[in-house]
């Protein structure tokens, strides 16, 4: 993905910022307003549709990625704080891994659901934090409006093979 470089305004700034950023495994250099967000970027100029805007104000975790290797929430970052930087969204997660989410029904409306399953991917590939933290504790940044919890917990405790019993 290319995009091209920043425009110049009157004043002899620059209106746009050009960076680059690795986009779930993929290079892409594109110029962005100072003001636009992360999210607004990845829906709309780079036509990946999965990251959600729920609140907007960083609340619910629908607009989860990871920068970084660290959750985020994309409705709060500048797209120009990403320059080179890693960012990974829900379409980086294998649809065929998500098997044991299914099964526990922790995909309900489609609201929250890619922001869970990126913080519950983050989780899986991070088991270590388990030590220190609940899942509920780890979960806590994605807000379900179908009051689901339970089976997100269910469906991260069989995703990391675990049996059951709810943490």
């Amino acid at each position: 993905m290319q995009h091209q470089a920043g425009n110049i305004s009157k004043t002899g700034r620059s209106a746009t910022i050009p960076i680059r950023f690795n986009l779930n495994g993929q290079k892409v250099e594109i110029a962005v307003d100072p003001t636009e967000r992360l999210l607004d970027t990845l829906r709309y100029r780079l036509n990946l549709p999965g990251t959600k805007e729920g609140c907007g104000e960083g609340e619910c975790g629908a607009c989860s990625v990871i920068i970084d290797g660290l959750p985020a929430n994309s409705c709060l970052v500048p797209t120009f704080q990403v320059r080179n930087r890693i960012v990974r969204t829900i379409e980086s997660i294998p649809a065929s891994s998500l098997q044991p989410m299914l099964e526990t029904g922790a995909t309900q409306c489609g609201a929250c659901t890619p922001g869970v399953v990126v913080t519950a991917n983050w989780i899986k590939e991070n088991s270590g934090v388990l030590a220190s933290h609940s899942m509920r504790a780890l979960m806590a940044g994605n807000l379900c409006r179908c009051t689901g919890y339970d089976g997100i917990i269910d469906g991260l405790e069989k995703w990391l093979g675990r049996d059951g019993g709810r943490s």
